[in-house]
C-alpha cells in the first residue's frame, strides 16, 4: 500500500511562492509557445473532434468548430498538451502532498446533490468562459498579464461573483 495514503498531507505553499512561480510559468509560456496559459480552448477542441466522430459534415460546416478541422486534427494544438499536463501535474503533486480523497463540500448544494450541482456550475462556467472568449486563466491570468482591460474586467467580475456567491451560499466540508 502506498505510504503516502497515511500521511499528514503535507502544507500548502505560500501563496507568494506561489504566486511568483505562476508568473514565471506564465511568462515563459508566452516566452516557450507565443501563448498565455488558458484550459478552455481544450474543451471546445475537444467537442470538434467528437463532433467530427459523430457528425463530421455538421461540424465542418460550423463556423466555429470547423475552423479548428481546418488546422489539422482538433487535439494536437498546444492547448491540448498543457490541459495534461497541468493535470497529470495535479495528480502528482497531490499524491505526493498526500491530498488525494474523496469528498463532497457544501451545507446547502452538498450532500447526494453535490455531483450535479457542481456539474451545472462547471456547465455555466464554460459557457461564460465561451461568451467571454477565455477562462480565468486565459483571460484573467494571460490577458492581465499583456494589460489587457477585458483580462481585467473578467478578473473584477469573476472575484464580484464569487464573493457574493460564498456570502450567499455559506458552505461547510462534509467528507465522505
Amino acid at each position: 500500500m502506498n505510504k503516502n495514503l497515511h500521511k499528514a498531507p503535507e502544507p500548502f505553499w505560500h501563496p507568494l511562492v506561489s504566486g511568483l512561480l505562476l508568473g514565471a510559468v506564465l511568462l515563459a509560456t508566452f516566452v516557450l509557445t507565443g501563448h498565455g496559459l488558458g484550459a478552455t480552448g481544450f474543451t471546445t477542441r475537444l467537442t470538434a473532434w467528437i463532433g467530427m466522430e459523430f457528425a463530421p459534415i455538421a461540424t465542418a460546416a460550423n463556423d466555429y468548430l470547423g475552423a479548428m478541422i481546418e488546422d489539422g486534427h482538433p487535439l494536437s494544438s498546444w492547448i491540448t498538451w498543457q490541459v495534461m499536463g497541468v493535470a497529470l501535474g495535479a495528480l502528482i503533486s497531490a499524491g505526493l502532498a498526500g491530498r488525494i480523497r474523496f469528498q463532497m463540500d457544501g451545507k446547502i448544494l452538498g450532500g447526494s446533490r453535490r455531483p450535479l450541482t457542481a456539474l451545472a456550475g462547471g456547465v455555466l462556467a464554460g459557457f461564460g468562459a465561451r461568451v467571454a472568449a477565455g477562462c480565468t486563466s486565459g483571460l484573467g491570468l494571460s490577458g492581465s498579464a499583456t494589460l489587457s482591460i477585458a483580462g481585467f474586467v473578467f478578473l473584477i467580475t469573476f472575484f464580484g461573483a464569487g464573493l457574493l456567491a460564498s456570502r450567499l451560499f455559506k458552505t461547510g466540508k462534509t467528507s465522505c
